[in-house]
């Protein structure tokens, strides 16, 4: 089935071929993913020093929201294309599937990402011990939305 640019081939999800590795390559690909926000933070932050400035004082209150809206935009975009994957799951080979079938969108996108945090801060070990009793390595947030990370590459 075809939905737009996005391909959906439910026999993929099926192939155990496809979560072989995932967890290894999700922790690699949430690391690099750490880095590139890292990355995109200095800038940010050199801006928002300036704009404190020119604003005497108030926009240095952005310091607070910047990596966590920093990271936010990032997944949108990155997640929400074509690929289904931020920059360092395509790095690593692996891309976030919807068992609906369809596409990621940039709005789902940043729901996987809060779930994540959020649920990280609350059962944090648990959420990702969760990957080795839970069927296709889903992590809770992956249960509760109803998706699943594969390689990109079966």
């Amino acid at each position: 089935m075809s939905t737009g640019t996005f391909d959906y081939y439910p026999e993929r999800l099926d192939d155990i071929r496809a979560y072989d590795g995932v967890r290894r390559r999700r922790v690699i690909a949430f690391l690099i993913d750490c880095v590139i926000v890292g990355v995109l933070w200095v800038p940010a932050a050199v801006l928002v020093g300036f704009l404190g400035l020119v604003t005497f004082g108030f926009g240095w209150l952005l310091y607070g929201i910047l990596f966590p809206g920093l990271a936010l935009i990032y997944v949108a975009a990155t997640m929400s294309g074509p690929s289904q994957a931020t920059l360092g799951m395509r790095v690593m080979g692996i891309r976030l599937d919807r068992l609906d079938g369809r596409p990621v969108d940039a709005l789902f996108a940043i729901l996987h990402a809060l779930l994540f945090w959020g649920l990280n801060v609350l059962l944090s070990p648990l959420i990702l011990l969760a990957s080795l009793v839970l069927d296709r390595k889903r992590t809770v947030h992956d249960l509760l939305l109803g998706t699943v990370v594969t390689r990109s590459d079966v």
